[in-house]
């Protein structure tokens, strides 16, 4: 059987306020173009009717597949979704939609070519961000600063949601990485860096979501802990290639 050309992996965690939306959008996307895809709507133990939502996309359409994750965390979740996705590239996306699904293409040959990782950036030159409060954008930077400070120099934007990966440094990079919660773009993109493997920053349009699970002040502790720990997985050698 041949391989779709992309897989679109969707972490839900009690999405039935947006789930509906962002999976008729991407249907609608996806219908339009000319190359094979599917997407993989990973159930991260869900106590609302997401799993409801998922079960009625998967009949209304073929290339929509559930699957569920008992871990919790993001992590967790995209990390099912990636080791069971089919295609030659694996595109990470947040529930929210909050970049627009018609960006993809901007991640993919032809568009770009040549990278083996390509990260989403609300700061690159070219990005631009919408109905984003101030205190928000202010405490992203804070964390994106110590984000280079301590262990990713130059990368503006590790954790926006949004991510591609040719199918083999995917098999490598999830294969290898640990961490289940939201500092899991960093473990990889620390992964990424120690393998010398491309990574292309994508200036996109972002629209900030009211409905946002982010808490600055609680994910930046949680992100300083976590980088600890990544160093530390890194000098035991749980990162190794061989491993």
């Amino acid at each position: 059987m041949q391989r779709p050309f992309l897989s679109i992996i969707i972490p839900a965690y009690n999405e039935e306020s947006r789930l509906p939306d962002t999976l008729k959008k991407v249907a609608e996307f996806l219908g339009a173009q000319a190359y094979d895809a599917e997407v993989l709507v990973v159930n991260n133990n869900s106590t609302d009717q997401t799993q409801e939502i998922i079960s009625a996309y998967e009949e209304q359409f073929p290339f929509i597949r559930g699957t569920f994750e008992k871990d919790s965390g993001k992590g967790a979740a995209v990390r099912c979704g990636m080791k069971e996705a089919k295609g030659l590239f694996l595109f990470m996306a947040d529930a929210d939609l909050s970049m627009p699904i018609e960006e993809v293409n901007r991640f993919l040959p032809p568009h770009l070519d040549g990278f083996q990782v390509a990260i989403a950036s609300r700061e690159a030159p070219g990005a631009e961000r919408y109905d984003e409060p101030v205190i928000r954008h202010l405490g992203g930077r804070l964390m994106n600063w110590l984000i280079q400070l301590l262990i990713l120099p130059g990368l503006n934007d590790t954790q926006c949601g949004f991510k591609c990966f040719t199918r083999e440094v995917a098999a490598d990079l999830f294969g290898h990485q640990i961490l289940n919660g939201w500092s899991f773009d960093i473990e990889l993109l620390y992964i990424a860096r120690q393998r010398g493997y491309k990574i292309s920053e994508v200036p996109i349009p972002w629209i900030f979501n009211q409905e946002s699970k982010v808490q600055v002040v609680r994910d930046a502790l949680q992100m300083l802990l976590d980088i600890h720990q990544i160093r530390k997985n890194h000098s035991q050698g749980l990162y190794d290639p061989e491993n």
